[in-house]
Formats: structure tokens, C-alpha cells, sequence
């Protein structure tokens, strides 16, 4: 009697594990996937994505928002606002001509110009300054917490 019980939970947590990992696969967008495959976590983008281009010879892509959106990024809790249109040069490991990205540090905002990963850690650039953070703060894809003021 136990045996067929432990099969029947064993199947419905491995359909209920399967579920869900199938609706966090599908919340992946193109650019979400397109993050990974050139080395960065997801969370580099928020979730409200609509549409994203990337031409595969040049790497320069353009990233197209519901709207504009602010945020919160971890780890030290730097306010940041993402535009309507993002658009940069992507290619193994690294971001550049980034535009679209601010984060409000020193009581004054900087747009975001670059991002480079090690695998470890992100580097982001505002200009020649940089900071770096664990790419693991960055493995979920954040939700917008509102308009933004400053986009």
C-alpha cells in the first residue's frame, strides 16, 4: 500500500515540478535568451519586453519596452530607469554603446554605457567609472515598479 501511494505523490511532484519550470522557461523572451547566449543573467532586463533585434554580424541590437519603467537593482539597491528603447553592440561577454539604462547614484543620474562579464561578476560603466556586482544578483528577470520620472 505505500508503494503505490509514494508513486502517486512522486508523479503529481514531478508534473507539479515540471509545470513550473515550464512557466519560468516561458516568460523568456528572444532578448532574455539572447542575454545567456552571450554570457550575461537575465536580470540584466526587466520582464515588460515587447519586441528585440539584433543584427548577428555588427551585434548591435535594439530592445523595445511596454513602456518606461523604473527599478531597483540589487545588490545596493541603485534606482535604475530603462526607456522605452534600449539599444547597444552586444558580443561574447560584453555590452557596449549601451543607451537606454540609467542609475541614480551621488544624488544625480548616469546612463549605463557599458557591461562586461566575467561569468562571476558584472562590470557595469557609466563613462570610465565602474562597479562591479555578482552576476548572481542578477538571475531573475525584475518586474518595473512604476513609470520613471527621468526616461
Amino acid at each position: 500500500m505505500a508503494k503505490p501511494l509514494f508513486i502517486i505523490i512522486f508523479t503529481i511532484t514531478v508534473s507539479f515540478l515540471s509545470v513550473a519550470s515550464y512557466q519560468n522557461a516561458t516568460t523568456l523572451t528572444a532578448a532574455h535568451t539572447e542575454l545567456i547566449k552571450y554570457g550575461f543573467p537575465v536580470g540584466l532586463l526587466p520582464t515588460n519586453i515587447v519586441t528585440y533585434n539584433l543584427n548577428r554580424t555588427s551585434g548591435d541590437f535594439v530592445v523595445k519596452l511596454g513602456d518606461t519603467c523604473r527599478i531597483t537593482l540589487p545588490p545596493d539597491n541603485y534606482l535604475a530607469t530603462y526607456s522605452k528603447s534600449i539599444t547597444g553592440k552586444i558580443v561574447e561577454n560584453r555590452i557596449a554603446e549601451l543607451n537606454g539604462i540609467g542609475v541614480r547614484a551621488f544624488f544625480r543620474w548616469w546612463g549605463i554605457t557599458g557591461i562586461r562579464s566575467n561569468g562571476q561578476d558584472l562590470t557595469f560603466e557609466v563613462g570610465y567609472i565602474t562597479k562591479s556586482f555578482p552576476s548572481k544578483t542578477f538571475d531573475q528577470s525584475p518586474e518595473c515598479e512604476g513609470l520613471s520620472s527621468s526616461s
